[in-house]
């Protein structure tokens, strides 16, 4: 037997035989065209718009965060630079393929020197190319393979189109080589409940056809098990699904402490599943759905019209509305289309808001009067209004002035930021409530953009210097009475939502797939349990070995 380490995303585990990724189409030969350049561009524009349309097909099929992906991988196939520079290569006597493949080549590397989002969006710039020149050759699109029968899906990586439409009847698990918690493929999977390790750099080695046994929980692989070891492995994948079959309870320590586990969604669509999967309420709503589709901002009418669905779907229960959080990967021509050299740290989020006050004011009047439309007609939801990438005390102010003059009656800020974390005591004064968002806080605090794969291994939000800084505002908030939630993608790690919670976190929330894996972590721990394992996490000196030392207290205090 040996043991193969990654990160799990999730408790689910799973045993069966591995089925690797295909390997890419080989790279086209640079022979002279033999239809001529007319042709070939017939037959170039013919394969990217049919390329386009599938992935937005396969978006509209998927929904959810895998939708925002594939619409924006259609948006990067017609990019109009592309275009022109398939042309060039046309009008050199080149074969579509050839040119296909060489202009996003250079697209790729240009992006990849840019780094940042963009550097980031060059690996789906492969998986789109590979796509086209597939279509050109008139053969399938390498992908996920097809066994005929269930098995592990072992990948470098996987292109958002293949993650979003992957046959869960008939894989098991995924495993991958790269990636890290918050990888697209991390997140992708957490939101369809897959079992799955990613970032386990020897996964390279595992054969087609082996049996392997993939422990999410414990962040492992394992090559060659024994009978008895699957069979456990069946077991424990059993009573994981009779335990999500069970009747839906509150989120609670096992000493009965409280914690209201919440749903990240992004459009008032997901609020049926939500509910359905045990969500207590909303912990982040993203308004962008309403935002990234228009030329133009929405007006308040069609604000008002999303936002009602909304709080109709969850009368009775808290929804954190986070205002438009536009900037750095999602920029907006109508807010803030200036080139920035690096806009993961230029004008985004709230300043963005300020510097186009206008959106800001008609955003809150649209949710003020969405929520005085659902109490006119019955049991009102609880809003809850917060602004994204806080950086001070004063911008903590000017928000929840701005908010209330609108009649918004709970108004909070999010720590994704170091520095209002570290003045968590102040901006605690002036909030109503926070909420951390830990994918921009661990990418601020180890200076390592959450996007660019090349520093994923530093995008994890178990890094000691991040869980400081959670515990900073988690004091500030109980010596306030304040609530602090937790929204970021650490809260669907069901063991590290137990370290939350030690560190004063309030309540979680996470996609409605975790749901049910993080409840039943918390349930194992008490409080005090839940203290002693964070501090093991906040006296280790990296990532891995918090992960482990949580680990040990955690075993040691599980009922």
């Amino acid at each position: 037997m040996t043991q193969i380490h990654g990160v799990g995303i999730g408790l689910g585990v799973a045993a069966g035989p591995v089925a690797r990724m295909a390997a890419p189409l080989p790279a086209p030969a640079d022979e002279p065209s033999t239809i001529g350049a007319e042709a070939e561009a017939a037959r170039a524009r013919e394969a990217v718009h049919a390329v386009a349309r599938e992935l937005e097909a396969r978006g509209a099929q998927a929904g959810g965060a895998a939708q925002d992906v594939l619409e924006a991988q259609a948006m990067m196939a017609e990019d109009p630079t592309l275009e022109s520079e398939i042309t060039t290569r046309l009008e050199q006597g080149k074969t579509a393929e050839w040119a296909v493949a060489d202009a996003f080549a250079t697209f790729r590397d240009q992006l990849t020197a840019v780094g940042g989002y963009l550097g980031e969006r060059a690996a789906d710039l492969d998986d789109v190319a590979q796509r086209v020149i597939a279509r050109l050759r008139g053969v399938p699109a390498p992908g996920v393979p097809d066994p005929g029968h269930p098995f592990v899906l072992v990948a470098t990586d996987l292109a958002p189109a293949d993650t979003a439409l992957l046959d869960l009847d008939q894989v098991l698990a995924l495993v991958t080589s790269d990636g890290g918690p918050t990888s697209h493929t991390a997140i992708l999977a957490r939101e369809k409940g897959i079992v799955a390790v990613v970032g386990a750099a020897q996964a390279a080695g595992l054969r087609d056809g082996e049996t392997v046994v993939v422990d999410a929980a414990a962040g492992a692989v394992v090559q060659d098990p024994s009978d008895a070891e699957v069979a456990d492995a069946h077991r424990r994948a059993a009573e994981r699904a009779a335990a999500a079959t069970a009747p839906l309870t509150p989120g609670a320590l096992a000493d009965g402490t409280a914690v209201p586990l919440l749903a990240n969604l992004g459009s008032p669509a997901g609020a049926t599943e939500a509910i359905e999967l045990g969500a207590e309420g909303v912990g982040l709503f993203r308004t962008e759905f309403l935002f990234l589709s228009s030329a133009d901002a929405p007006t308040v009418a069609e604000q008002r019209d999303a936002y009602q669905r909304l709080l109709e779907a969850f009368r009775g229960r808290k929804v954190v509305v986070r205002a438009l959080d536009a900037g750095a990967d999602k920029p907006l021509a109508f807010l803030n289309d200036a080139h920035e050299e690096n806009p993961a740290l230029g004008l985004r989020g709230l300043r963005a808001l300020r510097a186009s006050e206008d959106i800001l004011r008609e955003q809150l009047t649209a949710l003020a009067e969405a929520d005085a439309a659902v109490a006119a007609t019955g049991e009102a939801a609880d809003l809850w209004v917060m602004a994204p990438m806080v950086a001070t005390v004063e911008e903590t102010r000017y928000f929840t002035t701005l908010a209330r003059e609108f009649g918004i009656r709970t108004a909070g800020v999010m720590v994704e930021v170091p520095s209002s974390a570290l003045l968590a005591d102040h901006v605690m004064r002036v909030a109503d409530f926070a909420s951390i968002g830990t994918n921009d806080l661990t990418q601020y605090t180890l200076a390592a953009d959450r996007l660019l794969g090349s520093v994923a291994s530093y995008q994890d939000p178990w890094h000691p210097a991040v869980l400081r800084l959670i515990r900073e505002v988690g004091t500030a908030g109980a010596a306030h009475g304040k609530p602090v939630g937790i929204c970021g993608e650490a809260a669907a790690d069901p063991l590290l939502a137990v370290v939350l919670v030690g560190l004063g976190a309030t309540s979680l929330s996470m996609a409605p797939a975790a749901l049910a894996d993080v409840r039943a972590s918390l349930a194992q721990h008490g409080l005090d349990d839940a203290r002693r394992i964070a501090q093991a996490a906040l006296e280790a000196e990296d990532a891995d070995s918090a992960r482990a030392a949580a680990r040990a207290v955690a075993a040691t205090s599980s009922l």
